[in-house]
């Protein structure tokens, strides 16, 4: 594959009562772009949240203009994966980054990604919390214990080829994108370690670029007991059939 970088960017923004949280995120990301140079475009998909999510994303709709900002929104909770395919029947980017509208990931750090994508003519590029000077920051010791037990269970038993499985801060090719969605078939908190595992498969390259990660500043973790169970239920699923 000929060696080609972002022409323009287009980021997935999934969402679910996070009122506080966009203006603030996309704020940030049309910074970050602009400063750099980087034509872009922010897909908002939320799940019916009922905080009033919706109606912040139509007023920054109206503020950056509706070239750089989509509202995409769908009737209620449909998972992550969903919402990625959802959002990017709408991308017309050629290079997609997909993050968490909370706050824990920073879009400073989309740049590196860029960088890191043009230097090594990488297919995905992930942001990893375990690897030279990334981090976690905010979390108690269960939830850096949870974190680091399921990317070591998941190394031990997938060998994947990347440092941090879990994670949900990526850049992607929009085609390798697409392929990858086609063949993944978990939901919420495998749906990120299936996409690396499917990718080493079918032979696509990834890169990695070291990402601190800070906890959620407004609203709910969504990581519960719950949660937990459907990881290593898909985890073994992985195992089995990979």
């Amino acid at each position: 594959m000929a060696a080609t970088g972002p022409e323009r960017v287009s980021v997935l923004l999934p969402t679910y009562n996070e009122r506080d949280n966009l203006p603030l995120v996309v704020w940030l990301l049309a910074r970050t772009f602009s400063d750099s140079g980087i034509d872009f475009e922010i897909i908002i998909i939320d799940d019916g949240s009922p905080d009033g999510t919706q109606e912040v994303a139509q007023q920054l709709e109206k503020i950056y203009g509706s070239d750089k900002i989509l509202l995409r929104p769908r009737a209620k909770k449909l998972g992550l994966g969903t919402a990625y395919i959802h959002g990017m029947k709408y991308a017309t980017g050629n290079f997609i980054v997909i993050m968490d509208a909370d706050l824990s990931h920073h879009p400073k750090f989309i740049p590196e990604f860029i960088r890191k994508q043009k230097e090594g003519n990488f297919d995905i590029v992930s942001g990893t919390r375990y690897k030279g000077n990334g981090g976690v920051y905010g979390w108690d010791l269960k939830r850096k214990l949870i974190s680091r037990g399921a990317n070591f269970l998941t190394q031990v038993l997938l060998r994947p080829g990347a440092s941090d499985l879990t994670g949900s801060f990526r850049l992607y090719r929009k085609e390798v994108l697409q392929k990858l969605m086609e063949k993944c078939v978990s939901k919420g908190y495998v749906f990120q370690m299936e996409m690396i595992v499917r990718a080493r498969q079918l032979g696509f390259t990834i890169g990695e670029v070291p990402i601190s990660f800070v906890d959620r500043v407004y609203g709910e973790s969504k990581l519960g007991g719950n949660e937990i169970v459907s990881f290593l239920k898909g985890l073994l699923t992985l195992f089995a059939t990979t």
